[in-house]
């Protein structure tokens, strides 16, 4: 049998898999899955070093199916191999009984890529269109920090390639001149509700591919030569960054589920038949009576990715010392920003596998000191103005085994949510830092100002990843010793972290002798008529207010809650030495620290009473902090009045 003939031939079983398996689950997207099958068959039976006994195999060539819709294609690729799925100390050969399993609860062949409920084969979660082809792009990257030839797949969709991410992802892939990722534009001409935009099509995917640096291969994307060859040249390398535009049919070899009104439509019963006999006719048409012959998948020839080098860290004055920064002990502040900053160097050098993206601020979020640092800067990576691609770069950073820590302004995550949910869905151990946060920086303006992240990321920590940890851990140190600690504990941690720093210098509150760590919380002072409860920039009015509170006859506890979730048992404690009365100071939206607090309280069954201050209008610029505190009415002095009123000492 010739490469054509068997390349078809196995296209054909695996467009049937796809079919039969999205008929059982009554939902799926058959058609697109389709106009992947001679693709998919080159790339997993023939150009792809990968070992189907061992899906997660590190040094594995990888593909990312950004189009994650068409993953039954892949899923059928599995059964026809035996190829192993399931968890790491359950992995078995994929079979027949995995079509009627498909997308069930105790199935590993989720509706979408899914790699953390069993199937390794892929590294990040997809389905929420347009991230893949930035997490190639940090694959990619990672392999090239470790000497690995490894080659990076990734297949897009025509119609997906109009979301912004996809533009990002191009442009940081020719900036780092990315050789070893392959972008595979599905042009099968087809959205979910209608045609593509002209926009999108084959001629101006690939115009727009050329423009922006790529060498551009515009191929059949049913024909195997041409397929082959494409992948071929692209292997062979030499070409700088390169991109396939593959002209397919949706729903291919079954004219009865072409055209428009097929996407997410498996055809069932009768309709089912009729497709599969389109299919096999398909088939026989190409085939002929050719038989035999087999198709060979090679593995890779490294066994292992080089491991990282570790050393213990330093301690936060010792960091300082080390780094000429003596001057910063003599003066008592240092802003969280800047710890952060001092922080990041030290684990650069203590660790190896850190990597560090920032996105065009890194003279602000001060990642620049990692950047500048001549043994650690081919680790850093310029991301520029495209933090959703930064994201899902570092997704992929994580998934070959680095810890990335991704900063810029905290405002500016927002815009990257999903792709950091996408994030914590993929089980990525990733770090996120969100510099300039809160109002404190004032005369920006609330344009640049994070007011809704806590509740957000909040969110994320009330549910338990896959391996029982909260999905996220939310940090907000109030000085730079607090900063320090905590990114080396986010560090430390397999997980998603994101930790809020500040711009305005700030009094140091904390020691060396001070243990930071997830789930912690400090104790500033202990008083027995009220607690209040504050974290980051906040603490330090809340601090101020104390003097005045012991002026009234208010013996105040003052608690840092740097971490949530905390301990809520601890802090529980805590509330009742203080008679139940709680005020929580923030200097963001609500739904962040006074409602975890709110909701400790009432889970407890006991009686509280849980008052708070935030940030209750939209802000306007200021030109200190103290005007924009005053303006929000989170300056010490309304953190005293309240304090009085809540214990019945001063009027409403």
């Amino acid at each position: 049998m010739t490469f054509e003939a068997a390349v078809h031939s196995k296209a054909i079983r695996i467009d049937s898999l796809a079919l039969k398996m999205c008929a059982e689950a009554g939902s799926g997207h058959p058609t697109t899955a389709t106009s992947l099958g001679q693709i998919v068959t080159v790339l997993m039976y023939h150009t792809m070093r990968w070992v189907p006994e061992d899906p997660g195999y590190p040094t594995s060539d990888r593909l990312v199916l950004s189009e994650g819709h068409a993953v039954p294609i892949v899923y059928g690729a599995f059964i026809d191999l035996g190829a192993a799925v399931g968890l790491d100390d359950h992995l078995r050969p994929a079979n027949m009984d995995d079509i009627g399993g498909f997308r069930s609860t105790s199935s590993p062949l989720d509706g979408h890529p899914n790699p953390q409920e069993g199937f390794l084969f892929f590294d990040a979660a997809t389905g929420s269109l347009g991230q893949g082809l930035s997490a190639a792009a940090g694959l990619a990257q990672a392999a090239r920090l470790d000497d690995l030839d490894q080659r990076i797949y990734c297949i897009i969709g025509d119609g997906e390639s109009r979301e912004g991410q996809v533009t990002e992802a191009l442009d940081y892939i020719v900036d780092h001149q990315l050789d070893n990722v392959l972008p595979i534009f599905n042009c099968n001409e087809y959205g979910q509700a209608g045609s593509v935009s002209n926009q999108q099509s084959p001629e101006k995917i690939a115009a727009r591919l050329t423009a922006a640096g790529y060498h551009v291969e515009t191929i059949d994307g049913h024909d195997p030569l041409q397929i082959k060859a494409a992948f071929d040249r692209f292997t062979e390398g030499g070409q700088g960054p390169m991109a396939v535009v593959a002209r397919t049919i949706k729903g291919w070899g079954m004219p009865s589920m072409q055209g428009d009104g097929w996407h997410g439509k498996p055809a069932a019963g009768e309709a089912l038949d009729v497709a599969l006999e389109e299919l096999n006719a398909s088939g026989a048409s190409l085939i002929g009576s050719q038989e035999g012959g087999d198709l060979m998948i090679y593995p890779p020839a490294i066994e292992s990715r080089p491991a990282g080098s570790l050393r213990p860290v330093s301690s936060f004055p010792d960091a300082l010392r080390s780094f000429e920064l003596d001057a910063v002990l003599a003066s008592g502040r240092f802003a969280t920003r800047k710890a952060y900053g001092v922080a990041l160097r030290e684990l650069g050098h203590a660790n190896t596998d850190v990597v560090v993206l920032d996105a065009d601020v890194c003279n602000s979020t001060f990642a620049q000191w990692f950047r500048d640092d001549h043994e650690l800067a081919s680790r850093f990576s310029e991301c520029k103005i495209a933090e959703q691609n930064m994201i899902s770069a570092g997704l992929g950073f994580a998934a070959a085994g680095k810890i990335p820590f991704c900063s810029t302004f905290a405002k500016f995550l927002t815009r990257a949510y999903d792709q950091i949910e996408m994030a914590m869905n993929s089980g990525a151990n990733i770090k996120l830092v969100g510099s300039h946060s809160g109002i404190s920086l004032a005369a920006d303006g609330p344009s640049q100002m994070s007011l809704p992240d806590v509740a957000w990321f909040r969110s994320l920590g009330s549910i338990k990843n896959h391996k029982g940890s909260p999905g996220c851990w939310t940090l907000q140190p109030a000085d730079a010793y607090a900063a320090y600690g905590l990114t080396m504990a986010m560090a430390e941690h397999d997980g998603m972290c994101y930790m809020r720093t500040h711009r305005p210098d700030v009094e140091f509150l904390y020691d060396e002798q001070t243990t930071f760590r997830l789930g912690g919380m400090e104790v500033l002072t202990q008083g027995r008529d009220l607690l209040i409860a504050s974290a980051g920039f906040m603490l330090h009015e809340c601090n101020k207010s104390l003097d005045a509170l012991d002026k009234m006859g208010i013996d105040a506890s003052l608690v840092d809650l740097y971490s949530l979730p905390f301990d809520e048992d601890e802090f529980l404690d805590l509330a009742n030495e203080n008679g139940g009365m709680v005020l929580v100071v923030e200097d963001n939206y609500g739904g962040g620290l006074f409602s975890a607090v709110a909701e400790a309280c009432a889970r407890s069954g006991d009686a509280f009473t849980v008052e708070q201050l935030c940030v209750t209008r939209i802000p306007k610029s200021a030109k200190s902090e103290r005007e924009i505190l005053e303006q929000c009415g989170l300056h010490h002095e309304a953190i005293t009045s309240s304090a009085a009123r809540i214990l019945g000492l001063v009027n409403a």
